[in-house]
């Protein structure tokens, strides 16, 4: 199945993996929607996209926001979200709640809130793809939160794929990648991450996002896949 001549909405997709998808998704012939919270994002992203491709301003917390959004996009094929802002890291004990909840607000709440008014726009055949991450099901000290998002984004999904069916509704879960999720290390914090990761993984490297995007893609394509987790981690799992 091609994505040609599709209509994917692609929140978050100015950055990272999103982005990534967006891209794969055009040079498939698809017409790619972008959205996210800045506007120099959206330009920056919109100069990479073919010149049919729309980007738009939106704040992914604001119900109203996003209500409108979808108004103005009106009929599509295929939902795609990969927004947030950098993982949240830290103890327990050292933890900031308001911090915490923001977090929570884009990455679940956002999504939850896309899909919500979303969903009516999806033409028959079409789908959802969330994105949740591996810390769900491989927690480490001081990635509480951040596994905490991805239990609920795995359990969205399979509550959403059977109330919205047939539209089908599917999570991706990428390990360790190269991308912008990590700006908040120190440089020398990151690569020691990047290495450390990929000489522990079977495939010898981290992610790149254009690796993590085919998998949106295969999802988006495959018609017989929904309430499906599908985890790309380079074997991380296995180690």
């Amino acid at each position: 199945m091609s994505l040609q001549g599709q209509r994917i909405v692609v929140i978050g997709g100015t950055g990272g993996i999103g982005r990534a998808v967006a891209e794969a998704a055009a040079q498939e012939g698809a017409d790619v929607v972008v959205a996210s919270r800045r506007q120099e994002s959206v330009d920056a992203a919109l100069k990479r996209l073919p010149g049919g491709a729309e980007g738009h301003v939106l704040d992914a917390t604001d119900e109203e926001s996003v209500r409108g959004f979808f108004a103005r996009v009106g009929a599509f094929d295929h939902l795609v979200y990969t927004a947030g802002e950098s993982l949240l890291m830290g103890s327990l004990a050292e933890s900031d709640l308001g911090q915490a909840r923001r977090f929570l607000d884009t990455r679940l709440w956002g999504a939850y809130t896309a899909v919500k008014h979303g969903a009516p726009s999806i033409r028959p055949g079409g789908s959802v793809v969330l994105t949740t991450g591996t810390a769900g099901q491989r927690p480490m000290p001081g990635t509480t939160v951040a596994a905490s998002l991805c239990g609920a984004m795995e359990s969205l999904t399979r509550a959403l794929a059977l109330e919205l069916a047939p539209v089908r509704v599917n999570v991706v879960s990428p390990g360790v990648v190269r991308t912008e999720l990590w700006r908040d290390l120190a440089q020398e914090d990151r690569e020691g991450l990047y290495a450390s990761t990929a000489a522990s993984l079977p495939v010898g490297r981290v992610g790149e996002p254009a690796d993590i995007a085919e998998a949106y893609l295969y999802l988006m394509r495959g018609g017989y896949s929904t309430g499906s987790v599908v985890t790309v981690d380079g074997g991380g799992a296995l180690v």
